[in-house]
């Protein structure tokens, strides 16, 4: 049956009304966050990834609109480029990588949370740390997917045809396994693998030492570092920031997995003296969503 055109006009309003009434998360509020203007917007059409370019060859991958505020690194190199982690997989990752390089990718994670390997099946070549938490998630989860959707999760609109129901991490296939101290070379970029086991058994950092860059994934962000979950463990994750803090010697820059993709390296150390202060019991809790988060200046723990 074919509708008036005015019942149309009416659906559209109703629904455009809705979506302007939605109540807007509060983190959403604070965006874009401000040392983003300090850095290089590259033009993409996909507009729900934000990409900006860090160093010649380095470009962070953003997806603004959920809470993670997942940044995954395209890493460039002479003969081939490096994903460093694929992020929520709410949109085509792949697609925007090829828009930024022609040459061959291959995708390696800081660790196998959903949200930072959400696009790997679309990758033919992936690395990963030669753990059995790695093998597990790579089996895939649509429990953890679906919990980055629920309400006060995203900002704004999902992509258009995005299937909500229908979200999972999809399971994919490791080609190359990986350990601690492994280099990879990609033509003139020499890529080292740092365990950093913690936050998830199977954590990375990634150094450049040529260019002095550190990726330190979920081990270092500024913002709440969750150190809550049950593969967690504490005494994994201070041992593996004070070997970071070790290497500030060599580093110009921090690249983190979440939040902004540019920090200090002097956060490190900050990091094992503000969990020293938290296990000696000198810093009070404050209560966060059934957690507890110490906050310091930059950066904070969600523990239990």
């Amino acid at each position: 049956m074919k509708r008036p055109k005015s019942l149309f006009f009416s659906i559209w309003l109703v629904s455009s009304l809705a979506a302007q009434q939605a109540p807007q998360p509060e983190w959403c509020k604070n965006l874009p966050r401000a040392a983003y203007s300090k850095l290089e917007r590259v033009p993409v059409t996909d507009t729900w990834f934000e990409v900006y370019k860090i160093r010649p060859g380095v470009f962070a991958i953003y997806e603004p609109h959920q809470l993670e505020e997942v940044i995954s690194y395209l890493i460039v190199g002479g003969n081939k480029a490096l994903l460093f982690d694929t992020g929520m997989g709410i949109s085509n990752i792949q697609a925007v990588v090829a828009g930024l390089t022609r040459l061959p990718v291959s995708v390696l994670n800081s660790h196998t949370h959903n949200d930072h390997v959400g696009d790997n099946w679309r990758f033919s070549d992936v690395y990963g740390m030669d753990t059995d938490f790695t093998r597990a998630n790579a089996r895939g989860s649509r429990e953890d997917a679906q919990a980055e959707l629920a309400p006060g999760e995203i900002c704004g609109a999902l992509p258009l045809n995005f299937d909500v129901k229908a979200y999972a991490t999809k399971p994919f296939h490791i080609t190359h396994w990986l350990h601690d101290g492994d280099k990879m070379d990609l033509g003139g970029r020499v890529l080292q693998v740092i365990g950093t086991p913690g936050h998830t058994p199977d954590e990375i950092a990634l150094l450049d030492e040529k260019n002095g860059l550190l990726y330190t994934g979920d081990t270092f962000y500024q913002g709440p570092i969750y150190l809550y979950r049950p593969e967690t463990d504490l005494e994994a994750y201070v041992a593996s920031v004070r070997k970071l803090a070790a290497m500030i010697p060599h580093l110009q820059l921090l690249l983190p997995s979440h939040n902004v993709p540019v920090a200090d390296p002097g956060y490190l150390p900050k990091v094992v003296a503000a969990m020293q202060q938290v296990r000696r019991g000198e810093v009070k809790a404050i209560d966060k969503d059934g957690k507890h988060e110490y906050i310091f200046e930059g950066f904070s723990f969600l523990m239990r």
